[in-house]
């Protein structure tokens, strides 16, 4: 197949590219480099087409999408904080992109588009563990920009017949996780400080649990989607278990120190993932007591990240609090 991924410098992309070739697929990367690094993906740039180019600009892209079969979605804007304070480069890179992308596919006989969606729009929800039906609560620009794409995705599957899959994906860690930016993904946060001897930044109590899912199994997950004959679904995209970050950091090993609970978090991410073990045959396979081993075993990636301390985080998450607190 010739595929396109948006995003595919990135960490999930990376590795979803790097699985397509495996596969002999032909693929073109499209990507602002804004969040993606080339390095992510220099043991096989040779093999695969690059173009550097924002989403955002629909001219920029237009003619890359003919005699494509496979479009893989994946490029967007990420973390909460920066949604807050720059909500219009939000609803730039992941709607207007989106609807750019969409555009483009239209009318060009795309045999599969699957686009990356966010556990985040469930917010903080009522039932765990968390289906398809569940209501949508978005608490930041990042994760109501994130479903404004998915729902254009799904509207341009009912009105234009385009073949596409909506895929919600919860707390995917693994080797390639970005290491640049802002305070964000828990295990990249303590990596980061593991390498760097500081202690662990356990936000609250340390009892909330995550869904990790290791990214070998969400790309088995895209890839397999990507394939089916199934058209116009969404799915979750998780472990089918939960972790807790004590947990985490009795696996990662090291000293831990505590700061306030943020605003706006669930206590839990939980996906339920019966709809797609049933239609699409597709289940995870990694524990992640077998993901952190693969991770600490290539933790020199992470040299160069970001270290946060204590009064670090206060600082970078002080509109976080500003903003989704509650309201005196």
């Amino acid at each position: 197949m010739k595929c396109i991924v948006t995003g595919g410098c990135g960490f999930l992309g990376s590795h979803l590219v790097e699985a397509l070739l495996s596969l002999n697929h032909s693929v073109t990367i499209i990507d602002n480099l804004s969040t993606g690094n080339l390095d992510n993906i220099r043991n096989f740039k040779k093999k695969i087409k690059f173009i550097k180019a924002d989403i955002s600009n629909s001219l920029k892209i237009k003619k890359y999408f003919k005699n494509v079969d496979w479009v893989f979605h994946l490029a967007a804007r990420a973390d909460i904080v920066p949604s807050i304070e720059k909500p219009k480069k939000y609803f730039e890179a992941n709607v207007i992109g989106t609807f750019n992308i969409l555009q483009e596919c239209r009318n060009k006989n795309i045999k599969k588009f699957i686009y990356i969606a966010s556990s985040s729009s469930y917010g903080i929800p009522k039932k765990y563990p968390t289906n398809e039906k569940s209501l949508i609560d978005c608490k930041y620009p990042y994760a109501l920009t994130k479903y404004l794409g998915e729902e254009l995705v799904m509207h341009w599957g009912k009105i234009y017949n385009l073949p596409v899959i909506s895929l919600r994906c919860f707390n995917i860690y693994g080797t390639r996780s970005r290491t640049s930016g802002t305070y964000g993904a828990v295990i990249g946060v303590f990596l980061g400080q593991k390498i760097n001897k500081k202690p662990f930044t356990i936000v609250g109590d340390g009892n909330q649990k995550r869904d990790f899912t290791y990214v070998s199994d969400v790309v088995d997950a895209i890839i397999k989607s990507a394939r089916s004959k199934i058209e116009n679904k969404i799915f979750n995209i998780g472990s089918g278990k939960t972790v807790s970050v004590n947990y985490l950091i009795k696996l990662i090993g090291g000293k831990k120190i505590y700061i306030p609970k943020r605003p706006g978090e669930p206590n839990i991410t939980f996906a339920d993932i019966n709809k797609i073990k049933k239609i699409i045959k597709w289940k995870p396979k990694i524990s992640i007591e077998e993901g952190m081993k693969k991770v600490l075993n290539d933790i020199s990636y992470w040299k160069k990240a970001p270290v946060w301390t204590k009064s670090k985080i206060k600082i970078a998450t002080k509109n976080w609090f500003k903003y989704l607190g509650k309201k005196s």
